[in-house]
């Protein structure tokens, strides 16, 4: 009788799934024929078999994989903690969420205080603030970097603000000098959302480390990919205990799955109004939620992580190929421009449409489509002027003149590692065709 180990068997599968990716992994470009998304899932192997391998052990929700990427994107930031969850949008409504904790004392967030933002991207960086009962204050954004006017912050500030949250846009720093300052003077909570920037260094450190809370996606669009799966980093162990509690249904429990006692002391807690002994894997000190990651899309993470420098590279080699080949046409285009002291991991190429321009931002759109470019607004644009967002209450700093000018005229195209410079120069090519004609 032939009797198979569990390694044994287990490598045998790997060898089959390492055979059925050579089998399929095919990349034939035609040019006009072949789409050229703005983004996309990088991978190889690895990835499938850490899947694959994670999956065998049924385990299902965070375990062993879970614990190992937090540790690795913790050492990679240079931050004490990362703590795994379900989506950037998830993990921006911990960040938020944890700054109302009681736990806080008199620093926590409460009902009615504001939170200094901008209207230019994404929803998730807007709606922990609306979700939370908390008063969402505007700001413009810069052309060229399309960030914070970081120098507008100050004047924003009223007795109420309790906290700036912002994100690095399209992995492009923001004055990360002017805030902290703000931040420090004005004791402020500071909440970065990298979720877009990954890699991006501002006076040769990593952002996601400026912030008291900061944030991450692994969406596929994004630096790496879980398919879908998001963190929040910290460097505070009261915060860190915060947002798993917020994270993990509120519990005060801060046991892993499948652990008891990590307190030593279960059955000896006295907390609230429940009775002395009551078991500390039940006892709640937060409303809170169920926004955990399972440990197959942490398998994916952990080898994502690994590839995470080469991608940082290419990302900023295919940007300077963009940069390069359309710089001629700065005459009808804004360009995007890295922001003083940073090196970004850029997430894509903006460019905004002149006013003076003989086209619109419709027309040149409308030709990269057609020849298969794919291309994306800034997200949300001016958010105030999405449906969703018509009724809520908010402050605003000044007209935002530059964030309808983003909703109107930019748009941006990719720049992923799955980009090769025979596709970008394709791309090069049909914008010089587009002003031939």
């Amino acid at each position: 009788m032939n009797m198979k180990t569990e390694e044994g068997l287990r490598s045998e599968i790997f060898n089959k799934i390492k055979q059925l990716h050579t089998l399929k992994k095919q990349d034939v470009f035609i040019p006009g024929t072949s789409y050229i998304p703005y983004a996309g899932r990088v991978y190889d192997e690895k990835e499938l078999i850490s899947l694959v391998d994670a999956s065998l052990d049924f385990w299902l929700t965070t375990g062993r994989y879970a614990e190992q990427f937090e540790k690795d994107l913790a050492n990679f930031l240079g931050v004490r903690y990362c703590l795994l969850t379900n989506s950037g949008s998830s993990a921006n409504l911990l960040a938020v969420s944890a700054l109302t904790s009681p736990k806080l004392g008199e620093r926590r967030l409460n009902i009615g205080d504001e939170v200094i933002t901008t209207a230019c991207g994404f929803p998730s960086t807007l709606n922990p603030i609306i979700q939370n009962n908390l008063v969402p204050v505007f700001i413009d954004v810069d052309l060229g970097t399309y960030n914070i006017q970081a120098e507008q912050i100050e004047a924003a500030i009223s007795e109420k603000t309790k906290a700036i949250i912002i994100p690095h846009t399209l992995g492009n720093p923001a004055d990360l000098d002017t805030i902290i300052k703000i931040v420090k003077k004005n004791d402020l909570w500071f909440i970065e959302d990298n979720c877009d920037a990954l890699g991006s260094r501002y006076h040769e450190k990593y952002t996601g480390t400026f912030g008291h809370i900061s944030t991450c996606s692994f969406y596929p669009a994004h630096h790496i990919t879980m398919g879908e799966g998001g963190a929040v980093v910290t460097s505070d162990p009261l915060l860190k205990k915060i947002i798993m509690s917020f994270r993990d249904w509120g519990r005060d429990c801060w046991c892993e799955p499948g652990c008891d006692n990590t307190c030593k002391k279960r059955f000896d807690w006295q907390l609230g109004a429940l009775p002395k002994g009551y078991d500390h894997k039940y006892i709640y000190s937060h409303i809170g939620y169920n926004l955990k990651a399972t440990d197959m899309q942490a398998a994916i993470g952990v080898e994502q992580l690994k590839k995470l420098p080469e991608f940082i590279e290419k990302r900023r080699m295919n940007f300077n190929t963009l940069y390069q080949g359309l710089k001629l046409f700065e005459n009808f285009f804004v360009f995007p421009e890295p922001t003083a002291h940073s090196e970004p991991s850029w997430f894509g190429f903006p460019i905004l449409v002149r006013e003076n321009a003989a086209f619109t931002r419709q027309d040149i759109v409308q030709y990269l489509e057609e020849n298969k470019i794919a291309t994306r607004m800034l997200f949300g644009g001016n958010l105030l002027k999405q449906p969703a967002y018509a009724n809520i209450t908010h402050r605003m700093i000044g007209p935002i003149n530059n964030t309808d000018l983003v909703l109107n005229n930019l748009f941006w195209i990719g720049i992923y590692p799955g980009l090769t410079t025979e596709k970008l120069n394709y791309v090069i090519k049909i914008f010089k065709d587009f002003f031939r004609k």
